[in-house]
């Protein structure tokens, strides 16, 4: 085969550290395109990106020869920076150290992104916990409950 061809596709999830509420709407406008730009300027196409004010989820095509915890760690220390200049009253802004990420077939992007959409909607009934609680078994990753949140 001449080529290589792929659909990486990805569901990515973050919180601020210790779940923090900085992202409030005015900076998720501004925040939410610039976590899009980190991953287009690294190879990747993100596809929807959006949270609430703890945390943000990121619906993305990756690439095959880069990986995905270089792009991880890129995307939050970037952005972390980018809060801190752009925003400077929010100095100790700081991202939570993990992430869950899951791959997404392309059959269930219209979900994903629904998903990511209405996360305002959806956390007037479910907190980010319960949420990360539920999406880790939802693709049957193993997890020790004790440190998720530690």
């Amino acid at each position: 085969m001449p080529g290589t061809y792929h659909q990486i596709l990805y569901h990515a999830v973050f919180s601020t550290k210790e779940r923090v509420d900085w992202i409030t709407p005015p900076i998720a406008k501004r925040l939410h395109p610039f976590l899009g730009g980190l991953i287009r300027g690294d190879g990747g196409v993100a596809l929807q990106i959006g949270g609430v004010e703890d945390h943000v989820h990121i619906y993305f095509r990756w690439r095959p020869d880069k990986s995905i915890s270089d792009l991880m760690r890129l995307v939050k220390a970037k952005s972390s920076m980018w809060v801190h200049k752009e925003f400077p009253k929010l100095g100790e802004f700081a991202w939570q150290e993990g992430y869950g990420l899951f791959s997404v077939s392309k059959s269930q992007e219209k979900r994903v992104v629904s998903y990511i959409e209405r996360q305002p909607i959806h956390h007037r009934r479910e907190d980010f916990k319960s949420e990360l609680l539920r999406l880790l078994d939802a693709h049957e990753v193993k997890y020790e409950k004790r440190y998720v949140f530690e």
